[in-house]
């Protein structure tokens, strides 16, 4: 059976909501295995965007002008994604950044876990939400297994993102 691959904009999107609702949720997990992050530069090291060389910008630009030139369907999503990114305030933006590096630092399996989680609390209140991370958190580890396991995503994983050049 052939499946449809989800655009890379579906998949971040995706990602970052479930990141943003499982972070309490997976932490435990993460906490037993860190995994070393790149340094982030900082803000004195890299210079304002009118600083920034043609080259530069053009290397920053090309990756939306690719998925946006390569998905006429998807135009009017990314756009509102855009907006509704630009509406976000600062912490709120960044704790959706720091959802997206941990999910980027999952393993697969720890990324379907994530993405059945997520498909599940989707369509719940807050307070069912809530009510759910406390179930989680009185599971065994076998119970969370088994939950799983009957509760896989509906989705198939993405492939793996290409290697940066």
């Amino acid at each position: 059976m052939k499946h449809s691959r989800p655009n890379v904009g579906t998949t971040l999107r995706l990602a970052t909501c479930a990141l943003a609702l499982l972070l309490p949720i997976l932490a435990a997990a993460q906490a037993a295995a860190p995994a070393a992050s790149p340094p982030t530069p900082t803000a004195a090291t890299l210079p304002a965007w009118d600083q920034l060389s043609p080259e530069q910008r053009e290397a920053l630009i090309a990756p939306i002008r690719e998925r946006w030139n390569a998905s006429p369907g998807e135009r009017e999503r990314m756009l509102e994604h855009a907006r509704r990114w630009k509406s976000m305030p600062p912490d709120e933006r960044e704790r959706a950044r720091r959802g997206m590096r941990r999910f980027e630092q999952m393993d697969p399996e720890q990324r379907e876990q994530a993405r059945a989680i997520f498909e599940q609390m989707r369509g719940m209140t807050p307070e069912q939400r809530q009510a759910f991370r406390d179930n989680w958190r009185d599971m065994t580890p076998g119970q969370r297994q088994q939950w799983l396991q009957s509760h896989p995503p509906a989705d198939p994983p993405p492939p793996p993102a290409p290697p940066s050049p």
